[in-house]
C-alpha cells in the first residue's frame, strides 16, 4: 500500500511541475488523481490571474494525462472560477452557442 501511495504522489508531483512549466501559471492545489487505461489523469487547480483581494483570483481546473511511467501526454483546461465561488464554469458552458 505504501508503494502505491508513493507512486501516486510521484505522478502528482510530475503532473504539477510539468503543467506549471508548460503554462507558466502558479499552482493552487491538486483536486484529484486516478489511474486510467492509458496511465494517469491528474486534476490540478492553477491560478490564471492574481487579483486583490485574493478571493477574486481566477482559478482554472486542468486535467493532465500521463503515461504509466509519468511521462506527460497532454493537458486540457476544464473550467474557470473565482476563488470565492463554489461552482465551476466549465469550458463547454463558457463557449457561446452559434
Amino acid at each position: 500500500m505504501a508503494n502505491k501511495t508513493a507512486a501516486t504522489a510521484e505522478i502528482v508531483t510530475q503532473a504539477r511541475e510539468q503543467l506549471s512549466q508548460l503554462t507558466g501559471l502558479a499552482l493552487s492545489s491538486t483536486l484529484g488523481a486516478k489511474k486510467t487505461e492509458e496511465g494517469w489523469q491528474v486534476t490540478i487547480e492553477m491560478i490564471e490571474k492574481h487579483s486583490i483581494p485574493d478571493q477574486m483570483d481566477i482559478l482554472a481546473r486542468y486535467e493532465v494525462s500521463l503515461d504509466e511511467d509519468g511521462n506527460f501526454l497532454d493537458f486540457k483546461r476544464r473550467g474557470l472560477r473565482k476563488r470565492a465561488d463554489i461552482e465551476w464554469i466549465t469550458e463547454e458552458e463558457s463557449v457561446p452557442s452559434r
